[in-house]
């Protein structure tokens, strides 16, 4: 059994890697458990720092000697302290952008936390969770039943993007913001996030977001 601790900055992500990609991973003999990043000494959650990324990767990589670390964290509202932040927004894309940053990153965590390459996987979602949500809008809309109102406008969203890991414009636009202001009753992250992504399941959201399926295939990779 390969222990794989996945580094997640909330509660809906972290409900998400227990409820979906733990249980599709088991069968692979890999144990992937979410820790909850502190993002102080004695708060979890919120904004996180590469310094703060930094000292929990330390510290649990000590812990859990022979364990993988990957990360789960957004790229809308990344710290700018993670390293390669101002080159990667030259990236003519989405997907070279968080490539650019996801290399940046593990090589700079593997230097600083001195530990072999292969025990990190860096991974860093476009633009955030709820993009995930919108590979399969229909379903999506069956989570509250008076969601099937806001199907077509959902639809909308979708069509407008060649992939949901696109959907992003600024703060008003990121996926999350448009669930908040389409969906009656208003879209809860911690309550509706883990339930739709199920109902969607992992194998769609696969398809439609090649970014998550490369992150997923290295995790599955772990256990040749």
């Amino acid at each position: 059994m390969i222990e794989v601790i996945v580094f997640v900055e909330g509660q809906t992500e972290e409900k998400f890697i227990k409820l979906l990609v733990a249980p599709a991973l088991n069968h692979l003999q890999l144990y992937v458990k979410p820790q909850l990043l502190n993002t102080s000494r004695d708060s979890k959650g919120g904004a996180l720092s590469f310094e703060r990324l930094k000292m929990n990767a330390r510290n649990t990589l000590r812990q859990y000697n022979t364990a993988i670390l990957t990360t789960l964290i957004d790229l809308y509202a990344l710290d700018t302290s993670f390293p390669e932040f101002e080159k990667a927004k030259l990236c003519p894309d989405v997907y070279s952008r968080v490539e650019h940053l996801e290399i940046a990153l593990h090589t700079a965590l593997v230097n600083a936390v001195e530990c072999r390459p292969e025990r990190f996987i860096a991974y860093i979602q476009p633009y955030e969770f709820e993009g995930l949500l919108f590979s399969d809008v229909a379903t999506l809309s069956q989570v509250e039943p008076d969601w099937t109102r806001s199907l077509s406008q959902l639809e909308q969203v979708y069509n407008k993007f060649e992939t949901p890991e696109h959907i992003n414009d600024g703060y008003d636009t990121k996926p999350s913001k448009r669930l908040e202001k389409l969906l009656n009753p208003k879209y809860k992250k911690t309550r509706h996030g883990p339930l739709a992504a199920k109902k969607i399941t992992l194998e769609v959201i696969e398809r439609e977001c090649p970014h998550f399926k490369t992150w997923m295939d290295q995790l599955r990779a772990l256990a040749k």
